[in-house]
């Protein structure tokens, strides 16, 4: 008991030490000559850091540890609020108008989805409260707006979830305060951007306008509604309509693909070879199996990152049984493998072919909104897409971005379509991770200075990238989607 209450002050102090940092950590990006630098946007702090340096990304390697720390890069993945942000959307030449903007986003912190057998369930509290932390100013406006929602007209069967977390003791995978928080910092955040500085909707925007698509689970309805509520507060329920996504790859009518499954097949294959070479975490489950009294199969089948991660994110003490306490270095072991297999996945490419064919439909619906935007039409000028980390793991791989983060809580990833007020006819794009610009790490234009003096990514990149060089990628000849989910032979 003494070693996990010491864990737990250690716990505590390595946060405050994070959050102390005037930086809003998103994203790092393995430099091809300086492997140890990171892209990191610079945020500004009670202590003063300059408006100049407020609005840039810049190289820093004093801004992380200098060898992989799971504990550091486990208070990223919590995504704590607190600090400050200041991010890079909306951002662009004078001459270019902003005329639509595409959302993806994973829900805020929540409960485990599993527990670790024979352990008290974590005692967190998942009502919304003025008077506990983390808190919004919006908070108590956003419940009390929830609660007038009840006659909300959401496609099947949205409309028989909560639209807000209300239980005290957390039901499993419940959405807890930390990630209405989360999100309503998300939709405020946005909200000056697109909404005071660009003007991307009119005071009278009209349902058409909007275009609103999450999972049927609880989590990803509320994390949608929070971030709405930040972005328009005390909105028209009669102007929205959230639709319902079956599947988290939001692949609508086009989800049965075979050759992706035998890419998932294979990718669930090298984690399960990975896992076993990796002798010292096969010890801390038997350790942590011994703690608790159940055979090492049984606990490994219960996930216990995930509980272990609810109880670290929210700064409660890791389980204790008579046999001892599951500790910080039983955290550190499962957590560093966690990020080790994160790497071989990036090396192996065996995700790549899943990812490829698993977000091309999201991304074509995509591409496909933004080139009728370009045209004229007025309809899905802001869309949101509520979901999970396995919606966006596989975009931000598709796109190319292997030095990805995997997404945190509340991560959202923006697709920006700007036009040209010289040349009307032309429009561009900008991908922001997390606040970070990451066009030009994307594989359809990260050479785009090179072949070309525009300074911004042409929509034709994407367009092109999409609808050819994704399958080009694949290999096999294909030429469009049901040819490569089709394609004989892995």
């Amino acid at each position: 008991m003494v070693e996990n209450k010491t864990t737990a002050r250690l716990c505590r102090t390595f946060l405050v030490w994070c959050l102390s940092l005037s930086l809003s950590f998103s994203l790092s990006f393995a430099d091809a000559v300086h492997p140890e630098v990171h892209l990191i946007p610079v945020s500004t702090t009670k202590n003063g850091v300059t408006s100049k340096n407020r609005k840039r990304i810049m190289p820093d390697p004093a801004t992380e540890p200098p060898v992989m720390d799971p504990v550091y890069e486990a208070l990223l993945y919590c995504n704590i609020p607190g600090v400050a942000e200041r991010s890079m959307e909306g951002h662009a030449p004078h001459h270019f108008k902003l005329v639509s903007v595409h959302v993806f986003i994973r829900h805020g912190d929540r409960y485990p989805l599993y527990a670790i057998p024979k352990t008290k369930r974590p005692e967190i509290d998942c009502t919304l409260v003025a008077n506990r932390k983390p808190y919004h100013s919006k908070l108590e406006a956003f419940v009390s707006h929830m609660s007038k929602g009840s006659g909300a007209s959401f496609e099947s069967p949205l409309h028989s979830l909560p639209l807000y977390s209300s239980h005290q003791l957390c039901e499993m995978g419940e959405l807890t305060q930390t990630g209405v928080v989360q999100h309503l910092q998300n939709g405020q955040l946005l909200r000056d951007i697109y909404l005071k500085k660009h003007k991307l909707l009119p005071s009278d925007w009209a349902a058409e306008q909007l275009h609103l698509e999450t999972t049927g689970k609880s989590r990803t309805l509320q994390s949608g509604l929070a971030l709405l509520y930040g972005f328009l507060p005390d909105f028209d329920w009669k102007k929205v309509y959230f639709r319902h996504q079956p599947s988290a790859l939001f692949c609508s009518g086009n989800c049965y693909c075979p050759l992706r499954n035998q890419y998932l097949e294979k990718e669930q294959r090298r984690q399960y070879l990975l896992r076993l070479n990796n002798r010292q975490l096969e010890r801390t489950y038997e350790e942590m199996a011994r703690i608790v009294d159940i055979p090492t199969k049984q606990l490994r089948a219960a996930n216990p990152i995930d509980s272990l991660l609810c109880l670290f994110c929210h700064n409660v003490s890791f389980p204790c049984t008579k046999n001892g306490c599951i500790t910080m270095d039983h955290f550190k072991v499962i957590k560093t493998h966690q990020i080790e297999d994160e790497r071989e996945r990036q090396e192996k490419k065996l995700y790549l072919g899943y990812a490829l064919l698993g977000a091309h439909p999201i991304l074509n619906q995509t591409v496909s909104r933004m080139q009728h935007t370009a045209e004229g039409r007025k309809e899905g000028l802001f869309t949101l897409y509520s979901a999970h980390d396995v919606t966006l793991a596989p975009i931000l791989s598709a796109l190319g971005l292997t030095g990805a983060r995997f997404p945190r809580f509340a991560a959202r990833l923006v697709f920006e379509l700007w036009q040209d007020r010289e040349k009307p006819r032309e429009h561009s794009v900008r991908i922001l991770y997390d606040g970070v610009d990451i066009t030009f790490h994307t594989s359809f234009c990260q050479d785009h200075h090179r072949r070309s003096p525009k300074p911004m990514c042409p929509l034709e990149n994407l367009v092109r990238f999409i609808k050819k060089d994704m399958f080009v990628a694949l290999g096999g000849g294909s030429t469009n989607y049901y040819e490569a989910c089709h394609r004989e032979g892995f």
